[in-house]
């Protein structure tokens, strides 16, 4: 069975609340595991929110960890606070282990291959990748990654056109840094899947209205479905494999400007990163997600 690690923002966005959910249908059905979740955007309630997200979700023994330095992406999000109430394990954020800590013990545990699927802010991530030996493991976080990670799967970038500016990577200093020293130094193949991609990809729009998924996506102002980004990826991430989830891949190398944020590729066969292209019209997507989702 395949061994998922998932990094998120749960920032002010709900499509990474609509990600999650087919994540964990997909943990509840057997057909993943999900060994554990860090949060890279640092809020009031994001522990917690988190916590009471996956409890209503029955699936609440997921390892959290979270990014505390992640402070400066601001914003303000409802569904977090409406979210806490229902929290069994983590109260507040320092409840919850480091997000290098959590990835670093994770794969040194770990005796099979463990996917990343990336929806969020690639700094807590790159700070695995620059991990060094510690009580958890002597081997640095590029060697576990490249032990462990035989791919990752990530919503980041904006890839119609180079020099082109995607939240994920050109949101803050951090961001935009982190973006180009990912794309430098990950040792391991990478499919990205752009914000391009997901952009009209309206999912959410046939939840039950007692769905406390649907109160998230109120919450945030969509009660009419958002856009598809975090899930869209996910759901490439849990098929798998590019084709057969409906897209065709471009092989290549992926750069970030680390002043701007931009995000350029250069096509060559031997690449290790790769970013997919629709194949299908986007009610295709849209079925597919909202038929895992309700």
């Amino acid at each position: 069975m395949r061994k998922f690690l998932v990094g998120t923002d749960w920032w002010t966005d709900c499509d990474d609340a609509v990600a999650l959910r087919l994540l964990v249908r997909a943990a509840r059905a057997g057909e993943i595991v999900l060994k554990g979740i860090g949060i890279n955007a640092c809020m009031e309630h994001s522990v917690a929110s988190l916590d009471g997200f996956l409890c209503l979700e029955g699936l609440d023994k997921v390892p959290l960890g979270i990014d505390p330095q992640a402070t400066d992406f601001g914003g303000t999000p409802r569904y977090q606070a409406s979210l806490v109430p229902y929290a069994k394990h983590y109260a507040k954020n320092t409840d919850a282990e480091d997000f290098v800590s959590l990835y670093r013990r994770v794969l040194a545990e770990s005796p099979d291959p463990v996917e990343l699927v990336e929806i969020g802010y690639p700094q807590a991530l790159v700070a695995v990748l620059e991990s060094g030996a510690d009580a958890i493991s002597p081997k640095s976080g590029l060697e576990l990654v490249r032990e462990k990670v035989p791919k990752i799967w990530m919503m980041a970038g904006k890839w119609d056109r180079n020099e082109e500016k995607e939240n994920n990577f050109a949101r803050n200093t951090r961001s935009r840094k982190a973006g180009a020293q990912f794309c430098h130094l990950c040792p391991v193949p990478v499919t990205f899947l752009g914000w391009e991609v997901g952009n009209t990809v309206i999912t959410g729009n046939t939840l039950r209205r007692d769905d406390h998924l649907y109160r998230v996506l109120c919450d945030h102002g969509s009660p009419n479905g958002r856009m598809s980004w975090d899930p869209m990826l996910v759901l490439l991430a849990l098929i798998g494999d590019e084709e057969r989830a409906g897209y065709h891949s471009i092989c290549g190398r992926a750069s970030v400007d680390a002043v701007t944020g931009a995000n350029s590729f250069v096509p060559m066969s031997n690449g290790i990163h790769r970013y997919v292209v629709k194949q299908r019209d986007d009610t295709f997507y849209a079925d597919a997600i909202n038929s895992r989702i309700e």
